[in-house]
């Protein structure tokens, strides 16, 4: 793991200037210094393009997860130090069996002036739980809280009636929450936006309040939202509880879709950060950033992965599936494209939860197993030929690295297997819906982690629906993660989850690629950015020297 903090600036001048490629424009009109030399407590970013929502129930990708973690404050807020704190919660009380949690809410105010209560989180935990919302990460809510789950199940069911669910405000102050069974990530889950308030007298009032920024979208995060058009900004809520701590006024995201674009601008001073986890570097300049000794990079708990659509043929074939996936050759990805110091990832549970995973359940490249796997699926299909297999897409949301990924995976399944596909790309919104929908055959995909704890990448797979858009199931694979809930002995736990682990191996509804690490270049005088184990980014603590 590398953190430490290096003179992008002065260093990136210097090799732009023997390379011939041009100068930082470090006029104050762009680097946000005022006439004293003091820099103005201004940060500008890019997260890539418009957040698909921010509604913190309905979310379920980064880009709308790194606003709402700044406009909103849960119970606990993961700090400094990776592990999650008291939030909106000044106290947190904790049943001996570690199945009832007591929250005591804190003083403090939406930004219309409300008070935060504890009804505000039931509500919005409820609101989840609401079949009728459609809210793909309601798994997360209810695969803990006891009775969550047969609400959810429940046709026809309300808010007002989800009586036996184990979220319930006492008084304006008191949360108490009863789990289904213990789980000692149950504060880092608090921190999760899915279990964000909302003001609930608003949402009641105006059931879209999320679909617009203006007076009915009411925040209590560090800060708020006064813009959402060609750029998203957020200036310091002078309102919010830690505001003492809070020293940026202002943070500016911007959605410049094209990663060089975005390196140009941080090259001029028009960005303090270029780079995950808001956005990705251009592939191509990585080695030198390197070698100059300008990039950042960090290890983080996610997996990028190819999932299948096993609804559709023919991928509702295993070895057909199995055959796509080993005849990847991840170390030449790894080197040639992606040049992030990223690892070749053979199992779905990166090497930060479980370090065997590091030699995974297969050989990369492994194309001689990949082809007795395809004559095997063939035949199963009754086909005796590749090109006899219908036509094949393999989709992505647009990304110069996504791109080229795709395209590197396109060539060796033509020159291993014999199998040409197709390459679909679309923007991020249209792209996510199109996974949502099942309309696709093969789609890029990959996991942050919600969680320090291997069950939040195993849980996606458990039922075909939320977060899980492969369509694939398996009994066997769900009765060993309802073991694990319930098995205190950790060993014993780790083991039930890595045989679940090598049951979705065998089947292969996703082709795992590689474990990630974050890389980035920053202003060198921006301090005090958190990225989190799990690679979320927060700007709670950042200023500028």
């Amino acid at each position: 793991m590398k953190k430490s903090s290096y003179l992008v600036c002065i260093q990136l001048i210097v090799f732009l200037l023997l390379s011939g490629c041009g100068n930082f424009d470090n006029n104050d009109d762009n680097t946000g210094e005022s006439k004293n030399g003091e820099h103005a407590q201004e940060l500008r970013i890019n997260i890539k393009s418009e957040p698909p929502t921010l509604h913190p129930g309905l979310a379920t990708d980064s880009t709308s997860g790194v606003v709402l973690r700044h406009a909103f404050e849960g119970l606990t807020r993961v700090g400094e130090d990776g592990k999650p704190h008291e939030a909106m919660a000044e106290k947190i009380d904790i049943s001996e069996d570690k199945k009832t949690y007591t929250f005591t809410i804190r003083d403090a105010n939406w930004s219309n002036g409300d008070k935060v209560t504890a009804h505000d989180f039931e509500y919005a935990w409820k609101w989840v739980l609401d079949p009728k919302n459609q809210s793909d990460y309601a798994s997360i809510i209810y695969n803990y809280i006891a009775g969550a789950k047969e609400a959810y199940n429940t046709k026809d069911i309300s808010i007002d009636k989800m009586n036996n669910v184990g979220i319930k405000a006492t008084d304006d102050k008191t949360l108490v929450v009863n789990l289904t069974n213990p789980a000692d990530f149950f504060l880092e889950l608090t921190a999760f936006y899915t279990y964000l308030p909302v003001n609930s007298k608003t949402a009641k009032e105006n059931p879209d309040w999320a679909n617009k920024v203006d007076d009915n979208y009411v925040m209590n995060g560090p800060f708020v939202i006064t813009d959402k058009s060609a750029s998203i900004t957020l200036e310091k809520n002078k309102d919010y509880w830690d505001s003492d701590t809070v020293k940026l006024e202002k943070i500016t995201m911007d959605m410049i879709d094209d990663e060089n674009t975005e390196y140009q601008s941080f090259k001029k001073g028009e960005l303090d950060w270029a780079g995950a986890p808001t956005s990705a570097l251009p592939t191509d300049v990585i080695p030198q950033l390197e070698k100059e000794g300008t990039l950042q990079t960090k290890v983080i708990a996610g997996t990028y992965w190819f999932k299948f659509n096993i609804t559709k043929e023919p991928f509702n074939n295993a070895n057909i599936r199995k055959a796509l996936t080993y005849a990847i050759n991840r170390k030449a990805i790894i080197e040639n494209i992606t040049q992030g110091g990223q690892k070749p990832a053979m199992a779905v549970v990166p090497t930060t939860m479980i370090k065997d995973n590091e030699k995974g359940y297969f050989k990369d490249n492994d194309i001689d197993t990949a082809k007795e796997l395809l004559t095997k699926g063939l035949k199963e299909l009754g086909l005796t030929d590749a090109s006899q297999l219908p036509a094949i897409a393999l989709s992505y949301n647009t990304s110069e690295a996504h791109q080229k990924i795709a395209q590197a995976i396109q060539d060796m399944w033509r020159k291993n297997l014999g199998i040409d596909v197709t390459l679909s790309n679309a923007e991020w919104a249209v792209f996510l819906d199109n996974v949502d929908q099942g309309n696709f055959q093969i789609a890029r995909g990959s996991w942050l982690a919600d969680f320090n704890d291997p069950v939040n990448f195993l849980e996606i797979f458990t039922e075909p629906k939320g977060n899980n858009d492969t369509g694939w199931s398996n009994s066997g694979y769900n009765k060993l993660l309802t073991q694990a809930s319930v098995e205190t002995d950790s060993a014993k736990r780790l083991a039930l989850l890595k045989d679940a682990e090598e049951i979705l191996m065998d089947e292969m509804p996703i082709a795992p690629l590689y474990f990630y690490t974050e890389n980035w270049i920053q202003n060198e005088k921006l301090k005090g950015v958190v990225i989190s184990p799990l690679g979320d980014v927060q700007y709670k603590w950042a200023y500028f020297e």
